[in-house]
């Protein structure tokens, strides 16, 4: 009969540096990251809100005079559209960079230059000749040749560029798009019994 006392040697199991993590430990750093993650998404407006003064001065670097072309393209007592290459695009802005503007030229060396946006809504304003009014294609506003209201919806004149001329060239101060907390345009200031923006 064989011997029913005999010596039992323990097993052990070696554990090789790869083991498998606990599910508490894999839980555990499943939560770190995910809190590293939202602390990176919470962080990154306060960030911006702090290093937005030193954004805002580089921006304000980048504002620009752009040059419409010479004087002679654009006719004494006509109104003409022009186009300029907004100073602030980026590489994927592609045709959208391309801003339109209406210039009109009063004397030889007098100049309006009035952004292409209605003051309502901002659709595109088109000038017509014909009746010396520059007219709003959405909600049927209409502005004067100088720039002031005439009509409809639009709170105020249009937005005016200012302008300077240098060398025979007409050169607008762009990069920043006029918009309802700029200055009426310097017409509506003469002419306030037609005019409601001033």
């Amino acid at each position: 009969m064989p011997e029913l006392n005999q010596e039992r040697t323990p097993i052990t199991i070696s554990h090789s540096d790869h083991a498998m993590p606990s599910r508490r430990q894999m839980l555990m750093t499943l939560g770190i990251a995910l809190n590293a993650v939202a602390g990176a998404l919470f962080a990154a407006p306060v960030i911006g809100y702090i290093l937005g003064p030193a954004l805002r001065r580089e921006r304000e670097e980048g504002l620009a005079w752009i040059t419409l072309g010479p004087i002679s393209n654009f006719p004494e007592g006509e109104t003409r559209l022009a186009t300029y290459r907004n100073p602030l695009v980026r590489p994927w802005d592609g045709e959208t960079g391309a801003i339109p503007c209406w210039v009109r030229r009063i004397a030889a060396d007098k100049f309006q230059v009035f952004a292409i946006n209605c003051t309502h809504l901002g659709c595109p304003v088109r000038w017509f000749p014909q009746s010396g009014l520059f007219m709003c294609p959405c909600h049927g506003g209409a502005y004067y040749a100088d720039g002031s209201r005439a009509s409809g919806p639009p709170p105020r004149g249009l937005f005016e560029y200012k302008y300077t001329i240098v060398g025979g060239k007409l050169w607008i101060e762009a990069g920043q798009l006029p918009t309802l907390a700029s200055p009426p345009s310097l017409a509506c200031a003469d002419q306030t019994r037609r005019c409601s923006c001033a």
